[in-house]
């Protein structure tokens, strides 16, 4: 299940690289599966997959492919007792189920996702809060990304058609792993939902005075669907394909905003849950000995990970029951060893409510509450989960790799950790020091950091303090105190609003200069019916002394609308 909006997600590794990969584009298969037809890890030594794949046609199976680089084969079969007969095959290690509910019948001729129309696009690319909260916007003065680092989003897909993704999209390296075979036939990347979409322009739509921008816009994004359509859910075999299709490919980083359905934990006491933990650990552990650092969200669960005793939401594609769990339960991959696991802050460096924690369980932490990037059809939303924070942490590590293009998985994720900005504890919940605890890990990812240096151009100055706006009210005003500018303004004064407000026409919005001359930014419009406010106005206050007070000013003109100012920056 993806992890944006509240959702979920985990993560997984190995110690060491198995091998070479098998993996060939699929063919659909001509008759769709019959009633009662279930996947199955079968899982053997790697290099070793030959006698057991024998077994499964002699045991009321069938072969739906197989990785024999990490000794896994993936088999359906309609038999009730399929799993008990092949866990007495020699030289079968462990088997088990990968879901609780029938192959779909789209797994015999998965339907190619439709290509949306394309609205037009925005004339103006404003600066995120997000953006500028791990430095981002500064990074992009000196470094923002080589194109010969790729991401490979596992997702629900990517409108490569997007005018923010188009630029850096790699359709030669993107495909479909949904239904648990690769599937590299064109288009079968394309986002079913808007999950995956969302997650790529975070990584790196591109800086092209459009919509906006993401971490790193100047790497390239390849698209592995996971996701089936129509439940939406990420399988085992799914994830497996796309790990092993990111180490052939020669991916550098991947983004996993999910956890692999349909348990929320996969504990090691159940066979077919233990094999489950075997095969994505075998796939992750390939993908990073092949060179991948490999990302993930943490959950949505506001759970303890480190504290691991009940789930009630498992297995959530049949009907869930509550079970009693302990630590050896894993949620994957976000918990498989060398997976970097994010958790969500909010604007204001706090834990964000929905997002899971735990002691040594979460690596880093990032933004995720309302974060503003793509969705298919050339549009733009706003999104909030640990989805929406790992995808920064993702386009961090791609920026690291542009600066140090030899550096290892294990090289970035030191790097990831060592640049990392302490975030202090915000409640009581919250265990361990400013520089590592288990709500932040090693704290807030820095992008600056990764490119290092400092960039060139103008000073910042950003107010990140929420400002409810009062329906038909008194105006609100959000302050910066500007300090350390020699004269006056520039004649190109930036300013980057950031309001959340349904009807946006209803706002009026002024700069305030500290001598009180106000310069009115937007008007009220009975005819803008848009939501939110997210712009970067110029402004000419060369005639105003730069140091001093400077206010936002934001006043509601009409009933019914209401929000907030979320954050606004001047860059002098």
């Amino acid at each position: 299940m993806f992890l944006g909006s509240r959702s979920r997600l985990r993560a997984a590794v190995i110690a060491a690289a198995v091998g070479a990969g098998v993996l060939t584009a699929a063919t659909p298969a001509a008759a769709a599966p019959a009633a009662g037809t279930r996947a199955y890890l079968v899982i053997t030594a790697p290099g070793a997959t030959s006698g057991a794949e024998t077994a499964v046609s002699t045991n009321g199976g069938t072969v739906w492919t197989k990785y024999d680089a990490i000794g896994v084969i993936v088999a359906h079969s309609a038999a009730t007792d399929f799993a008990t007969r092949m866990r007495t095959v020699s030289g079968v290690q462990k088997v088990g189920a990968t879901r609780t509910s029938d192959i779909p019948t789209e797994a015999a001729n998965p339907p190619i996702p439709a290509a949306p129309s394309q609205a037009a696009q925005p004339n103006t690319e404003p600066l995120r809060a997000d953006m500028s909260q791990i430095g981002a916007n500064k990074a992009w003065a000196i470094n923002t990304g080589s194109s010969s680092v790729t991401v490979g989003v596992l997702d629900t897909g990517v409108d490569d058609q997007h005018a923010d993704l188009q630029p850096n999209f790699d359709t030669t390296n993107s495909a479909s792993c949904a239904y648990g075979k690769l599937d590299t036939r064109t288009g079968s990347w394309r986002d079913t939902g808007s999950h995956g979409t969302h997650v790529a322009g975070t990584v790196a739509a591109a800086k092209n005075g459009s919509g906006m921008v993401g971490v790193a816009p100047g790497v390239k994004i390849a698209s592995v669907r996971i996701a089936e359509n129509p439940s939406g859910l990420f399988f085992p075999e799914n994830t497996i394909c796309a790990m092993v299709f990111s180490g052939d490919r020669g991916f550098d980083v991947t983004n996993n905003s999910y956890y692999t359905d349909p348990w929320l934990f996969n504990c090691p006491d159940n066979a077919d849950q233990d094999a489950i933990l075997e095969g994505v650990k075998r796939a992750v552990a390939y993908a990073e000995g092949k060179g991948v650092l490999n990302v993930a969200a943490a959950g949505n669960e506001n759970y303890n990970l480190a504290n691991k005793t009940r789930d009630a939401t498992s297995p959530n594609d049949s009907t869930p029951a509550t079970r009693t769990i302990t630590n050896a339960c894993l949620s994957v991959p976000t918990e498989v060893t060398g997976v970097v696991s994010v958790s969500s802050i909010s604007s204001t460096n706090s834990k964000s409510s929905f997002s899971n924690y735990g002691t040594d369980k979460i690596h880093i932490a990032a933004p995720g509450d309302s974060v503003y990037s793509t969705v298919p059809g050339g549009r733009y939303g706003s999104k909030s989960g640990t989805s929406m924070a790992s995808p920064h942490v993702a386009g961090v590590a791609a920026l690291l790799k542009s600066a140090n293009p030899t550096a290892t998985p294990a090289q970035l994720r030191t790097l990831l950790a060592t640049q990392a900005d302490d975030l202090a504890c915000t409640d009581s919940r919250c265990a361990g020091t400013t520089a590592k605890n288990n709500f932040f890990g090693e704290g807030r990812v820095d992008a600056l950091a990764a490119v290092g240096g400092t960039p060139p151009g103008g000073k910042e100055f950003e107010n990140t303090t929420d400002v409810a706006i009062p329906d038909t009210g008194v105006a609100v005003t959000s302050p910066i105190t500007v300090s350390g500018i020699t004269g006056n303004a520039p004649a190109t004064l930036k300013a980057d609003v950031n309001i959340v407000h349904t009807y946006r026409g209803d706002l009026v919005i002024d700069l305030i200069a500290p001598d009180g001359t106000a310069y009115r930014l937007k008007a009220s419009s009975s005819s803008d019916s848009a939501d939110n406010v997210v712009t970067t106005y110029t402004v000419n206050a060369s005639g105003e002394v730069a140091n001093g007070t400077w206010k936002l000013q934001v006043k509601d003109v009409a009933a019914q609308d209401v929000g907030h100012i979320d954050s606004w920056q001047l860059t002098f």
